[in-house]
């Protein structure tokens, strides 16, 4: 004869898995965020070098579309450990299994538009339907309007997973365009609110996320890339055999990343994390600025170092149409992801600085057409222009920059 417990004695509710937030409080980033990012260095390291070693334009192309993918998985990730907690053991367990993912998904970058395709889109479809269904019995009753987010949510990336799969099983131009359809299906997901009949649509009201947490996780994967970018400035120093030349440019390709580095993390990573923070609406200014438009950012770093590459490898050699849209395309697009999210964030103009640089990166490339340059200079004028815009926005912010500084001690 089987005894009911009595109901005061029944087991006792799941303890949330969510972050606790005081009011006021910082979410920080932990140690096991960071240990999750580690794979994504080597995924950068593997994107650059694709294209690198195949510096055409359906190269490019597909180096391109495995890039979205590859920032698209780790965002979302950003997004979901913003509302649950790493501390606890559950989540870390699916931090290391989607890292171990991760690592697979990396491993097949190279060849993921040959033999190992569908074991990239498999990891990539585990790492973005597994997460979600995760977060789904995570948040349990404790957020509806956010499980009912991630309800639709999990209706599109399971559409969109069906895709991945199928085009990893075929090949050729059917796995291009399925890839292609996939990958379009999630990036317009967030813009149409995740709406699935039914359902209903999702409010960027509901995203309850803590902007300054997402800010930091953001500039740090600019800082893996800027750190791949270093990496191979030095590597590929280090195999050139060192003629006056060589070091001029391995001196330039540094000052480019310096440069990258401070026009973004002087005071826009700050201003950015400041505005999010006391943001009305957070979702929606995570999801512009941080969701899409580092994109840009990131791409212009990850242009940027097989650009210095190319000019380590042999400064003298005459610039071709691909290597000038590799050496001008990365300032480029840096600049311009740049000069969109300070505008976004900052709800101000584009600032001039940016482009007064993306009009002489335009002027370069007017030039190529009538006077070829050696990779050597076109990678000098480069920096040049990127030094040109960071030592402006420096001056010209001074003032801000030290009413931020009294504010923050105060």
């Amino acid at each position: 004869m089987s005894i009911s417990p009595p109901a005061d004695r029944a087991r006792p509710a799941r303890r949330s898995l969510l972050r606790s937030r005081t009011a006021g409080g910082p979410v920080r980033v932990t140690n096991i965020e960071l240990f999750f990012d580690l794979v994504f260095v080597y995924a950068v390291t593997q994107l650059s070098h694709t294209l690198l070693h195949g510096l055409n334009a359906v190269g490019a192309l597909q180096v391109l579309l495995l890039f979205l993918a590859v920032w698209w998985v780790w965002v979302f990730t950003s997004w979901v450990t913003n509302w649950l907690d790493p501390e606890r053991p559950l989540v870390r367990l699916l931090l290391l299994a989607l890292m171990l993912a991760g690592l697979l998904l990396s491993m097949a970058l190279p060849e993921a538009f040959g033999e190992r395709g569908l074991l990239f889109a498999g990891a990539y479809v585990f790492m973005q339907v597994g997460r979600t269904l995760f977060v789904l019995w995570a948040l349990g009753d404790d957020a509806p309007a956010n499980t009912r987010n991630f309800q639709r949510i999990a209706v599109w990336l399971a559409v969109s997973g069906a895709l991945w799969l199928l085009g990893g099983w075929l090949d050729g131009k059917e796995r291009a365009l399925l890839w292609v359809a996939a990958l379009a299906l999630e990036y317009t997901g967030p813009a149409l609110a995740f709406a699935v009949p039914g359902l209903g649509r999702s409010s960027t009201a509901d995203w309850d996320i803590d902007g300054g947490h997402l800010a930091e996780r953001c500039s740090l994967f600019v800082i893996i890339a800027l750190g791949e970018s270093v990496l191979v400035t030095g590597s590929s120093f280090a195999d050139a055999t060192w003629q006056p030349q060589a070091v001029l440019a391995f001196v330039s390709a540094f000052v480019g990343s310096v440069a990258m580095w401070w026009i973004y993390f002087d005071l826009g990573a700050e201003r950015g994390s400041h505005a999010i923070r006391h943001s009305a609406d957070p979702g929606r200014k995570a999801r512009a600025a941080y969701t899409y438009l580092h994109l840009l950012i990131v791409a212009g770093i990850i242009v940027g170092a097989v650009a210095d590459e190319l000019t380590l490898r042999d400064a003298r050699q005459r610039v071709d149409a691909i290597s000038g849209a590799v050496l001008l395309g990365g300032p480029m697009l840096y600049l311009a992801g740049n000069a969109w999210f300070k505008k976004t964030v900052n709800d101000t103009h584009l600032p001039l600085s940016h482009l007064v640089g993306l009009g002489l990166l335009a002027a370069l490339a007017a030039v190529l057409i009538r006077q070829p340059l050696s990779v050597f200079a076109l990678g000098l004028a480069t920096s040049s222009v990127l030094l040109l815009v960071a030592a402006w926005e420096t001056v010209s912010l001074r003032h801000l920059r030290r009413r931020l500084h009294e504010s923050s001690s105060a």
